[in-house]
């Protein structure tokens, strides 16, 4: 999971550069310590869990959810890792860039 997080904060580094939505990153411990990236533009604001981004990384069908009450059966993405098991970082680059732009994407059109 961790080289997934890395290539979504980078990834998100690299998009949101030139953005005007203005950006911060929380910690948070409620309801999972975790992430939140909080987008901000005008009145619009946006949190999104950097964890749920992640798992869509790392997950081949992996859907966002909103409860930690649900419970999600998830498939690892065997395709993020070569032949000797190791991560196969072009391909997680790939996912990560793809998971980014997509959020990017859904923000509220401004």
């Amino acid at each position: 999971m961790q080289p997934a997080f890395i290539r979504i904060l980078d990834w998100l580094q690299k998009k949101l550069v030139d953005s005007v939505w203005e950006n911060s990153y929380e910690e948070v411990q409620i309801p999972i310590p975790g992430y939140r990236l909080n987008l901000e533009f005008q009145e619009q604001k946006v949190s999104i869990d950097i964890w749920e981004l992640c798992y869509q990384v790392c997950f081949s069908n992996y859907l966002p959810t909103h409860t930690a009450e649900q419970t999600v059966e998830v498939d690892i993405d065997t395709s993020l890792l070569n032949e000797n098991g190791d991560v196969n970082w072009d391909r997680l680059d790939e996912k990560a860039l793809l998971v980014v732009e997509n959020m990017i994407g859904d923000l509220p059109k401004i």
